[in-house]
């Protein structure tokens, strides 16, 4: 009789993560369950401008807990990995660096993109477990004909978390299993109260873990003051779509495109971010028209579904998660890793520093930086 396969499950501590944890255990596989210490929920906590409390953000130290109760509920070995050291360096920094200049990250697909994967299935080979299992709501399978491996979105549209995977590699994708991508998630919930979970009805988290509130300024302010340094000087000049001058403004880390909110001057009609130049300091200002953009480039390109853009294809693009996905044909730029996007009808608020993932029907193609 062989030996049932091992799996190392990553565990947040929440509901879908715990769901699959006891979905494989039901199925009969040896599981490892594993968590990934990323940031110190208490360290920032109680700077001027930043709240006490870490309740219902992602990652934090109760999820921790609830993960590891889970894991002696289902009698299966848990182990927590500290890599606050390297989420620091490779999410944190980043972050902080793109709203410096003027571009707004996407730090949950930097997370899965250079962090979470790759630790996860170095830890999953240390213990013994080829592949590891995740509470993502995506679904994976190998294509002989293409000889590669396919990214598809889930059974549960509400629920797609592709747009923070499209960074992927092959190898991952080959040693990871989704299997969530076939349910909803009310049937998850159910599924979790049929296992018992204690966790069955616990909220899903709507932050990012380390930004309170949403409020990217306060958490840039508290950052660079622990860290003794201060926020630099990118204060400049407000202007229109035709240079002109109407007003000044603090740092260009407090704007992003599409805002409209706390620009600073006075109109008689309403002015939105249009563009943000970094290296001028200027915030360009414009009316809702002045929005709308027919073209993007994205760089820093990962193929999952095909190994390279040879000709134009045809494929619908997300330029943020909760975007439509719109009809576009994708082309090389003539640079080297840079594809130039048409898009069929203009898009609105195409936001430097944000990911474009492309999509033929349920399959992702690949993905990139929107420059």
């Amino acid at each position: 009789m062989s030996t049932p396969e091992t799996i190392a499950v990553a565990m947040s501590g929440g509901v879908d993560s715990s769901t699959v944890a006891a979905m494989l255990k039901a199925e009969g596989y040896t599981l490892v369950g594993l968590t990934l210490q990323l940031w110190n929920q208490r360290r920032l906590a109680g700077m001027p401008g930043m709240p006490e409390s870490t309740e219902g953000r992602c990652c934090s130290l109760d999820d921790v807990y609830d993960a590891r109760r889970v894991a002696e509920q289902l009698d299966i070995p848990y182990y927590v990995i500290n890599q606050q050291e390297r989420f620091e360096q490779e999410v944190i920094r980043p972050f902080v660096g793109e709203y410096l200049s003027g571009r707004t990250p996407v730090p949950c697909t930097l997370c899965n993109n250079h962090l979470k994967f790759d630790q996860l299935l170095i830890t999953a080979r240390q213990i013994g477990a080829e592949r590891i299992a995740t509470g993502h709501y995506a679904r994976n399978q190998y294509d002989p004909a293409r000889n590669r491996w396919i990214l598809k979105r889930p059974a549960d549209a509400s629920k797609d978390q592709t747009y923070f995977l499209f960074g992927l590699t092959q190898e991952q994708l080959s040693r990871t299993l989704f299997p969530l991508g076939n349910y909803t998630k009310p049937e998850v919930r159910a599924m979790a109260g049929e296992h018992h979970l204690a966790l069955a009805q616990k909220p899903d988290s709507q932050e990012i873990c380390f930004v309170p509130g949403g409020d990217y300024k306060r958490f840039l302010d508290a950052y660079l003051a622990e860290q003794n340094d201060t926020l630099p000087d990118t204060s400049g000049e407000v202007v229109t779509t035709d240079g002109t001058v109407i007003g000044h403004h603090e740092g260009i880390h407090n704007f992003t495109v599409g805002q409209r909110k706390g620009l600073g001057v006075a109109s008689g009609t309403p002015l939105y971010v249009i563009e943000i130049n970094g290296a001028e300091r200027k915030v360009v200002v414009g009316g809702n028209e002045a929005l709308a953009s027919k073209t993007l480039r994205a760089h820093r390109l990962n193929w999952i579904s095909i190994s390279g853009l040879e000709a134009p294809l045809r494929v619908q693009i997300k330029i943020r998660h909760r975007h439509e996905p719109a009809w576009a044909t994708l082309a090389p730029s003539g640079k080297d890793d840079e594809i130039l996007a048409t898009f069929d009808e203009p898009q609105r608020a195409v936001t430097p520093g944000q990911a474009a993932v492309f999509y033929v029907g349920d399959e992702v193609v690949g993905g990139g930086w929107i420059r």
